[in-house]
């Protein structure tokens, strides 16, 4: 994202949700003082608010309580778009050819340690993209590791930063793995376990992974003590259901809500 938004011309407008991660928003919002404007609007109007926008920035599931963009109104606009699909890949099927550009941290869904990210960018789009960050990774070739001129690689390498190598091994194995089971069967494991959840809970079925519940009294020091895994933010508590997860975790996660709500 911020590659992308420190080659925004100055002036450029950006709409982007206003409920969305910071790592969409900050690098965005860092341009302000030189021109650009960055226009917030609640996620369910993005797709309306394009007008006029030289960029839609937004994730393509929300982290905070599993939402979905309306991607196909995004493709459809035919305003560039940056999609951050980081809550999305490695379950959800999707083409990133429909967009500008698409980046994912790996550290999620894709079940690799930290340290890896993916990014594809339309050809065109690259034109408009400046390597703010190249380095020796960025050459075509290992012989320009020294000296001028500027001799940069002349595909996707030239926007890359040099890896952090041992996160690529361990990425390597997460990555057959998900392509042995496939993304659609994935899909259906994930939702249907986020379905019973849903069920346990009195909640509507949804297509998401994630479901996001407010706390009851005593429910985070619970569900803790039993060992179940969640992300605590504060008004909200994330449950994600993925390869790793089984009815058995389900249903101990819901036992522990049921007696906290009644307690």
């Amino acid at each position: 994202m911020g590659l992308v938004a420190l080659s925004l011309p100055a002036g450029a407008r950006v709409v982007a949700a206003e409920e969305d991660f910071t790592s969409v928003l900050f690098p965005l919002l860092a341009q302000e003082p030189r021109g650009v404007v960055v226009d917030l609007v609640p996620l369910d109007r993005l797709a309306d608010s394009l007008d006029g926008a030289a960029l839609v920035a937004v994730s393509a599931v929300q982290s905070a309580d599993g939402r979905f963009a309306d991607l196909d109104a995004i493709a459809d606009s035919g305003v560039p778009a940056f999609i951050d699909a980081t809550q999305a890949c490695g379950w959800l099927p999707l083409d990133a050819s429909r967009f500008d550009y698409f980046a994912c941290g790996t550290y999620k869904w894709l079940l690799g340690p930290r340290g890896c990210t993916f990014m594809a960018v339309r050809p065109e789009a690259a034109e408009r993209l400046t390597p703010h960050l190249a380095g020796w990774f960025a050459a075509e070739t290992p012989a320009a590791s020294y000296g001028g001129p500027l001799r940069l690689a002349g595909g996707a390498r030239r926007f890359d930063v040099s890896p952090a190598w041992f996160s690529w091994v361990a990425q390597t194995g997460s990555l057959e793995l998900l392509e042995r089971v496939g993304i659609e069967a994935i899909h259906d494991h994930d939702v249907a376990l986020a379905n019973r959840f849903r069920a346990g809970l009195g909640l509507p079925a949804s297509g998401s992974a994630i479901v996001s519940v407010p706390p009851a009294p005593g429910a985070v020091d619970a569900l803790r003590d039993a060992g179940v895994m969640f992300a605590d933010h504060g008004d909200l508590l994330r449950f994600s259901f993925h390869l790793y997860t089984t009815p058995d975790d389900v249903d101990r996660a819901l036992s522990v809500l049921g007696r906290t709500a009644a307690g």
